[in-house]
């Protein structure tokens, strides 16, 4: 249950619903309180939604469970950098990297940490360089990251090379903002840092200056908005820039083409799209797409595999890596030929829902697990192998060896689920080791594959009558003398019922008799509902205070019938 509570709280992070992942994590820790990596999950979730306080909180709990765990202190570094509790998070991190001198994460944190400490210092003793940027708050420590990638406008900006250096570069001086001011992309990010909405929108070279202004108002006619240049860029960048641009425009024709079913040319343009830009998964997964629509199910799981671990290195998008994975498992799906073959198709689908909840996978491993258990069923099955167990059931049932004539009849109706003799059979086993409830529901099975095997029912109606349900057990018998008015089992269980009827209507029962049937009568269903009836209980009451109007009522052959019933229950005794 716990590992459970976890994987959802796993897969809300990463889909950046950070709320969501704190109620999961807290689940999981209220079911296994002594588990570190819980409670460092949930610092991390509370960290993103810069409640850095909770995040200490958990992070110390990480460390005091785990003290020899590096990333219990990368966790508590980033809650106290979170609280520019600086020094605390340069100490948090150096005693992580103690544990582990190659963390790359705890290397990065203290380099934060220590950066923000300097500029912390600095600001509180201001020097010949000027005055300090009044934003460097806003750039320092690890939570810039965090706060980025926990908003919808700029984590895809984080995909951007240029974007990460510029923000690397004001991180380390924030006065460098001023530099990178023209930048969209920098605005906007400025703006989720501070909690603000800024416009990011440049002014036009000939926008109309407004009245009262010193310069003279321009009247030539206004040409459209620019696209906005970020910075100046170097040969190298440009031609990124341009590779990138040329990718893009090879996957629209290969999405053309797919549409048109030409898959081959569809694969040329992926394939060539990948060529000139490795850092979009996205032309490897719709590559594999095509192999999937082909047929050519090894070529598509090659390129889910390739775009999953592209995917990590690069840190996309978490549901470019699911639809990786998703694809990945239905092909594995469509190859699969036994039950066994289907289980790794479960593993990656399962997989593809801890990065994201889609439906479509969902559904895609509900589908392949009925697959997986039909196809056990089929593989199982064979009735020559039925038909020996149940013959060693029988051989069994003869010494009256009911425990082991069960597991026979048992592997019986395994080999062959559809064969109502080894229901019947196991019924009669059931009836004999007292276990009614179980005997009733093989009777009941038994008469539902063939409602004309006539052993069916007088398997249902013995139970019924060890069950002391002496009507339901009448009405089985009967039912089975419709097909076989001369079956001798079926006719001695008419016998032994209405004899019990007799008893009843004699008043012929024992104290413990009584109150036995009586209890088991207030159970049943169709007894409550006798009583309940307004014009039963009117009828009861006429029989103690006016027996002429009960005689009258005993006219009708449907109170008759109920009367008769509460008789048997020995709820209406007859005296």
């Amino acid at each position: 249950m716990a590992d459970e509570a976890k994987a959802k709280g796993n897969a809300a992070f990463s889909s950046g619903n950070f709320t969501e992942a704190v109620t999961h994590f807290t689940e999981a820790i209220n079911l296994n309180p002594t588990n570190h990596v819980l409670y460092s999950n949930r610092s991390a979730a509370y960290a993103s939604l810069a409640q850095y306080s909770n995040a200490l909180t958990d992070a110390q709990k990480t460390v005091d469970l785990k003290p020899d765990w590096a990333k219990g202190y990368s966790r508590l570094g980033a809650a106290h950098s979170g609280l520019h509790q600086y020094s605390d998070a340069v100490s948090a991190y150096k005693k992580g990297l103690q544990i582990d001198p190659t963390n790359d994460a705890l290397k990065s944190g203290l380099a934060d940490a220590e950066s923000a400490q300097a500029q912390a210092q600095a600001r509180s003793r201001p020097g010949p360089g000027g005055p300090a940027s009044p934003f460097g708050d806003a750039f320092s420590g690890p939570e810039m990251w965090a706060k980025l990638t926990g908003d919808a406008s700029t984590r895809a900006y984080l995909q951007q090379p240029d974007f990460v250096n510029m923000m690397k570069d004001i991180q380390k001086n924030p006065n460098n903002l001023n530099l990178y001011l023209k930048d969209q992309r920098v605005m906007q990010a400025l703006g989720v840092l501070l909690g603000v909405k800024l416009s990011t929108r440049m002014p036009e070279e000939d926008e109309e200056i407004p009245e009262g202004s010193t310069e003279p108002q321009r009247k030539e006619e206004k040409r459209p908005e620019p696209e906005p240049e970020p910075m100046e860029v170097g040969e190298e960048e440009k031609e990124i820039r341009e590779r990138k641009a040329k990718a893009q425009k090879e996957k629209e024709a290969g999405n053309g083409a797919y549409k048109k079913k030409d898959f081959e040319t569809a694969i040329q343009h992926y394939s060539k799209a990948m060529e000139l830009d490795d850092e979009d998964i996205s032309f490897i997964t719709n590559r594999a797409a095509v192999y999937l629509e082909m047929g050519k199910y090894e070529d598509c799981i090659k390129d889910c595999d390739k775009a999953v671990e592209r995917g990590r290195e690069l840190r996309s998008d978490y549901k470019m890596v699911a639809r990786a994975l998703t694809r990945k498992g239905t092909a594995l799906a469509k190859m699969a030929k036994s039950s066994k073959d289907f289980e790794a198709a479960i593993e990656v689908f399962q997989k593809a829902l801890t990065e994201h909840r889609n439906p479509d996978t969902l559904k895609k491993l509900n589908e392949a697990e009925k697959a997986k258990k039909e196809l056990e069923q089929q593989e199982y099955f064979n009735p020559q192998i039925a038909d020996e167990e149940r013959e060693k059931g029988n051989q069994l049932f003869k010494e009256m060896k009911y425990p082991d004539a069960v597991k026979h009849y048992t592997e019986s109706i395994k080999r062959n689920p559809k064969d109502p003799r080894a229901y019947s059979n196991r019924a009669a086993c059931y009836t004999k080791l007292a276990a009614l409830p179980e005997g009733l529901k093989d009777a009941e099975k038994c008469i539902e594959l063939d409602p004309t095997f006539v052993k069916g029912y007088t398997r249902k109606g013995a139970v019924q009558f060890f069950m002391k349900e002496y009507e339901k057990a009448l009405k089985t018998y009967q039912e089975g003398l419709k097909l076989d008015p001369h079956n001798q089992e079926l006719l001695d269980g008419v016998k032994r019922c209405v004899e019990q009827r007799n008893k009843a209507s004699r008043g012929d029962l024992t104290p413990e008799e009584l109150k036995e049937r009586q209890a088991k009568g207030m159970q049943d269903p169709e007894i409550q509902n006798i009583l309940t009836d307004p014009v039963m209980r009117q009828v009861l009451q006429d029989f103690q205070e006016n027996p002429k109007a009960a005689q009258d009522h005993m006219k009708n052959p449907l109170v008759m019938d109920k009367i008769q019933k509460l008789i048997n229950a020995g709820i209406v005794q007859v005296k």
